[in-house]
């Protein structure tokens, strides 16, 4: 049943009026919320947004894309980095029973947190675990009959394109230094729907054993 619905799952944007139910919204974010993550450090934090004033921004800081101004609505998918820290790393860790001197060696650890190494390996370490929440919505949003489409392109600390719009967009969303905005998941149901051929890499491509060749 997962392999159907990874083999149907297709990037759409172009959306119809149709809104979608806020009970099929939660069904998504919870898929995210479930998503596999180191030691459960889960360092993300997803903001609905519906407004059609914050779809604009976010559709001009993504240069245009109009499956984000179009879309019924957008999950903005975002990193924490303070998820590293001793405060809230060792909560989760302490959730799942670790004692005091395990929770310590796995904080300071420069292998087990990248906090320790620095700012760029913290957002290398976030983006990473975030691609999993994001991966496992854009699963149940197929699941759901709801078309999707992962938006990466945008003005952010990852493509450095334009400070000034990054920053527009994290006051309107609210994001402190700490957080950045790494995806965006544009939601509706789609127009007038097409069957596709997924076009992928051969298995020859991709698939190694032992060591590439």
């Amino acid at each position: 049943m997962v392999m159907s619905t990874i083999l149907s799952r297709k990037s759409v944007r172009k959306y119809s009026d149709k809104p979608i139910n806020n009970s099929v919204i939660e069904k998504i974010l919870e898929a995210g919320r479930l998503a596999p993550s180191w030691v459960n450090v889960q360092p993300w934090k997803f903001i609905v947004v519906k407004a059609q004033e914050t779809k604009d921004l976010l559709c001009e800081a993504c240069g245009g894309q109009n499956q984000v101004k179009n879309a019924q609505v957008v999950i903005c998918c975002v990193a924490d980095f303070d998820s590293w820290n001793k405060t809230h790393f060792g909560k989760v860790l302490a959730q799942k029973g670790l004692d005091d001197t395990t929770i310590d060696g796995i904080v300071t650890s420069s292998l087990l947190n990248p906090s320790n190494l620095g700012e760029y390996e913290t957002l290398l370490r976030s983006v990473e675990q975030l691609t999993y929440a994001v991966s496992y919505m854009t699963l149940e949003a197929e699941e759901q009959g709801v078309g999707c489409c992962i938006v990466g392109a945008m003005a952010n600390e990852l493509t450095k394109t334009s400070d000034e719009m990054a920053q527009k967009v994290k006051e309107k969303l609210g994001l402190n230094n700490r957080q950045v905005l790494v995806d965006l998941l544009t939601l509706g149901y789609e127009e007038n729907p097409k069957p596709t051929k997924k076009l992928r890499k051969s298995v020859e491509e991709v698939v190694f054993y032992e060591k590439i060749n």
